[in-house]
């Protein structure tokens, strides 16, 4: 309860009986919570109707059983996730995550966190997540296209353009996507492109999805750095992660004319101190499917490969911090190590992938620190203009959809940035992203009355 007005104290300890065994949405919560009394405080009129207890409530929890048969002819068994957690401001709109860590208290921390992203974004778009324990490393394409034919038997009757529209995430890709959509399409007898986003363009995607949070990361970090008057121009910059966020912010970072010296995967983190050779990269993550340390053996000479049991990523000096790779990755002693070597700002590009302790260090030395529920929030804004361009029958090109996503994120960091200000505390965006994110959704909520 630390740090947390005592007015909402009973509410988090509310959330705590109720989701026993989910720390991760515990945690969620308890972030929210605490940048909230601030509001309570100047509007108490949100205490009414059970307000902050509804949105902490999912408004529907799907779990369910899997079955598929593995090339061998046996039969496997997964579990399912889809969790609606609100749809005041429009259809349920969230990724779905194939991992084996996933459990449905994964899977309501990222939901509770996309209800408030989405809501930043300013789109017409609720809050929702889904997925599965099912791991797809390793697997066939015809076994995977089994499982995600399988989940869409039970889970395409929660689903519709105005509904529920997935997305994306870990362990989901295009190929992914194209199986579980064409599933859609076969159950409901109607090419209903809108039900899903990420799509591959041939059949509705848009150009700049693949790219779209990792840019918007770029962007909106950009953006920080200007309000002290300075960019990426120059600076040093590591990247965790080497997946589809990882690699395009550092395609971005490179653009803007930062040096991005390392990146890493589960296995490790290399080093090159020259920056990063992003076609490189791109060809042994996005081609042949190797692990990080086939980038250090192809490069040779000044550039080395850490193993994960060995040392952290963040023990890597840099100006510019951006965690891409998963929940909690770096730890207050991560935080410790890089405000000790001088970084000036960190953004998140993967989902709460700072612990609260490392929030707490970041904020206490001034770091400007980019919560991910703002700074990655241009993949499902760009999700959100593919349902535009979908609805319309139309098709974008690549430079007029990220000219909206730039736009889209400079709004979300000014809100940010004013919100902050406005209740008294300057330059922290984690509490300008939370009352933001919170404000919109609660009043929509209490316009639409007690349901």
């Amino acid at each position: 309860m630390k740090n947390i007005d005592e007015k909402l104290q009973p509410i988090l300890a509310q959330v705590i009986r109720r989701n026993a065994g989910e720390p991760e949405f515990h945690q969620a919560v308890h972030e929210v919570l605490e940048s909230l009394g601030r509001v309570v405080a100047k509007q108490p009129h949100f205490l009414d109707q059970a307000l902050i207890e509804r949105i902490c409530e999912p408004e529907r929890q799907i779990i369910f059983r899997i079955p598929w048969v593995d090339d061998h002819g046996h039969v496997q068994i997964n579990r399912g996730f889809r969790v609606q957690f609100n749809s005041a401001l429009g259809p349920y709109k969230g990724g779905m995550r194939f991992h084996p860590s996933v459990n449905v208290g994964i899977i309501k921390f990222l939901g509770f966190e996309q209800t408030f992203k989405n809501a930043l974004t300013g789109m017409p778009i609720g809050g929702g997540k889904g997925g599965s324990d099912f791991d797809p490393k390793g697997k066939s394409d015809a076994e995977i296209m089994r499982f995600c034919q399988s989940l869409m038997t039970e889970l395409h009757r929660h689903l519709g353009d105005q509904t529920d529209v997935p997305a994306g995430d870990i362990g989901v890709g295009r190929r992914e996507i194209g199986y579980m959509f064409g599933q859609y399409k076969r159950l409901n007898n109607r090419f209903e492109a809108g039900v899903f986003t990420g799509k591959a363009l041939a059949y509705g995607g848009s150009r700049a999805r693949t790219e779209a949070t990792g840019y918007g990361n770029t962007y909106f970090v950009q953006a920080m750095l200007q309000t002290r008057g300075t960019s990426f121009d120059g600076k040093k910059v590591v990247v965790s992660g080497s997946g589809n966020v990882a690699i395009y912010s550092i395609e971005k970072v490179q653009f803007f004319g930062g040096k991005v010296i390392a990146c890493s995967d589960s296995t490790g983190y290399v080093v090159d101190e020259n920056g990063i050779e992003l076609a490189l990269l791109k060809d042994i993550k996005e081609v042949r499917r190797e692990r990080i340390s086939e980038y250090a053996r192809r490069k040779g000479a000044g550039v080395y490969f850490i193993a994960a049991d060995k040392g952290s990523i963040w023990d890597v000096a840099c100006d510019v911090a951006m965690p891409s790779a998963t929940q909690n990755e770096l730890s207050g002693k991560d935080a410790a190590a890089l405000v000790k070597n001088g970084v000036m700002a960190v953004g998140e590009g993967a989902n709460m992938p700072s612990t609260p302790e490392a929030i707490r260090v970041f904020l206490d030395a001034g770091v400007m620190f980019a919560p991910g529920k703002a700074a990655n929030a241009g993949g499902v804004a760009t999700s959100a203009l593919e349902m535009q361009q979908n609805a319309s029958r139309d098709s974008w090109t690549f430079e007029q959809t990220e000219m909206r996503l730039a736009a889209i994120m400079r709004g979300i960091h000014d809100t940010c940035h004013q919100t902050a200000e406005e209740y008294g505390a300057p330059g922290n965006y984690v509490l300008g992203a939370n009352i933001a994110g919170f404000v919109r959704v609660a009043e929509s909520m209490r316009m639409l009355g007690v349901i």
